[in-house]
């Protein structure tokens, strides 16, 4: 299993328990496999048990989102000797409240005397793990920060212009499949941005490219958001600015995610428009 899943990241680097292969895995991870939601967009459910996870990231090459994210990163660090303890998350809580834990998860990993969180399952989130400690954190010119809540609770608050503020996580141990209910709900619900909104993440150098609907940003950079002309380059952009396995969404299933990420892109500019006019 290990080799197997070293060849899907295309990791040729040490294997020892040791923080620098700590981070030289997740690297290879955060920039081999995509963050993405398109079975979701598919209407296809989302499994967290490790066979699932194993079979649709290594052996058919694709990414997921949070849930399924941190479910495979956590297999690959297990396999490679670490002890990793999956963890409570909480999107947005700071300003949304309780009623957000569950909607995340993250990963605990213990290396000597030194805890680190690491995460992949933030689309535009930290490239290498961060070790446990309050205060800033800079990667790559980028500054994230840790906080003490309380001796069970920390905040994540994210660089500056992130797709999200800041999450918040707990240090009781949980399982990954403790978090199917939420997964079903997240990846089912009409409210649910995961099923609202087409979604794909990869950083590359130090930057993140995100697809929302049928618009691209770059991250990190002054460059303006674009629009994607046609069926073609959605196709051509999935594939290679975000790795996706386009032969594994099956026969007609990049003109049906077109479809679905123009009838978004509508609803959003008719909004926005809305909005404009109210002043």
């Amino acid at each position: 299993m290990l080799d197997e899943m070293l060849t899907r990241i295309d990791y040729h680097g040490a294997l020892s328990v040791h923080a620098d292969t700590l981070k030289a895995l997740h690297r290879a991870w955060r920039r081999a496999v995509p963050y993405e939601n398109l079975d979701i967009q598919l209407g296809r459910p989302i499994r967290l048990d490790g066979e699932a996870v194993f079979d649709k990231f290594v052996r058919r090459g694709r990414g997921g989102y949070c849930y399924e994210q941190n479910a495979a990163l956590a297999m690959l660090l297990r396999a490679a000797g670490f002890r990793v303890t999956v963890v409570e998350g909480a999107v947005l809580r700071e300003s949304r409240g309780e009623a957000m834990w569950g909607n995340h998860c993250a990963l605990l990993v213990d290396v000597g005397d030194e805890r680190w969180l690491a995460d992949a399952g933030i689309g535009d989130g930290f490239l290498e793990p961060l070790p446990l400690r309050e205060g800033p954190h800079v990667q790559s010119d980028q500054e994230y920060r840790l906080e003490r809540l309380d001796p069970d609770t920390w905040r994540f608050h994210h660089r500056p212009g992130a797709t999200i503020a800041s999450y918040d996580f707990r240090l009781e141990p949980r399982e990954i499949t403790d978090f199917a209910e939420h997964s079903d709900r997240l990846s089912s619900s009409p409210e649910s941005a995961y099923v609202t909104t087409l979604m794909a993440a990869r950083p590359v150098s130090r930057h993140t490219h995100l697809l929302l609907s049928r618009t691209v940003r770059v991250l990190g950079s002054d460059s303006a958001p674009s629009q994607i002309a046609n069926s073609d380059d959605f196709a051509a952009i999935l594939r290679d600015t975000f790795l996706i396995a386009l032969g594994d969404l099956g026969p007609g299933a990049v003109e049906r995610l077109w479809e679905a990420a123009g009838s978004q892109h509508d609803l959003w500019r008719s909004r926005a428009a809305r909005e404009a006019e109210r002043g």
